[in-house]
């Protein structure tokens, strides 16, 4: 299995020993030894993937490194965080996965209004499996605990990934003071309840509905 490093919190390197990767279409930056690169189709899910992604938007290009040595993968000079996977399900926005062991399987899911919320459709991508996976955040990712009897609720621009037994659900975090221009801002907000962990960022993206 490939052995994933971090470099400065913002560079990936994958050592590989005849195995393979799959990261984020056009994310290397430089490697040694033998290396093989090719384009995947439907996030790298094949023709299924293609159609799926087609349908609920959900956008991945991905691309397969195979060989012998090193290969180091960035992306915009974002934060890079480590997730090991055994045998559970991370759930993580598409355009915030750069890298993962080619064994693991990724798909797509319904989220809801949470998808909704950001303008990014009502899908997201999930992994699935036993191996590594690197998520990308604009600023350190910080892992937040849900614990039973303590719900957590995110801004949706802030939200990374998360994972374990969570359910998740959308709330409006719109008052009067929001609307008249004298509140936080957020105007809508993803609530989490159950047992995990989720993947936030110190940066908001811009939403649709982030604002009002």
């Amino acid at each position: 299995m490939a052995t994933f490093r971090l470099h400065s919190g913002k560079v990936l390197a994958v050592d590989l020993s005849g195995d393979a990767v799959t990261a984020k279409n056009g994310s290397m930056v430089a490697y040694d030894g033998h290396m093989t690169f090719k384009r995947l189709t439907g996030g790298g899910e094949g023709l299924r993937g293609v159609v799926t992604r087609r349908l609920t938007g959900e956008h991945r290009t991905v691309m397969e490194v195979r060989g012998e040595g090193t290969c180091w993968f960035a992306d915009r000079a974002s934060e890079i965080t480590l997730v090991r996977l055994t045998g559970n399900t991370l759930y993580v926005e598409a355009d915030s996965l750069l890298a993962a062991d080619a064994g693991l399987r990724t798909g797509t899911t319904f989220t809801g209004l949470r998808g909704a919320a950001q303008g990014n459709g009502l899908f997201t991508t999930t992994v699935r499996g036993h191996g590594q996976a690197a998520l990308l955040s604009d600023g350190p990712a910080v892992v937040l605990r849900v614990a039973p009897h303590a719900p957590l609720v995110v801004d949706p621009g802030a939200y990374v990934a998360h994972q374990g037994d969570v359910r998740q659900s959308f709330q409006s975090g719109a008052t009067f003071r929001t609307l008249i221009g004298e509140g936080g801002g957020e105007a809508v907000q993803i609530r989490f309840e159950g047992d995990g962990l989720v993947y936030v960022q110190p940066s908001e993206r811009t939403t649709v509905a982030g604002d009002v």
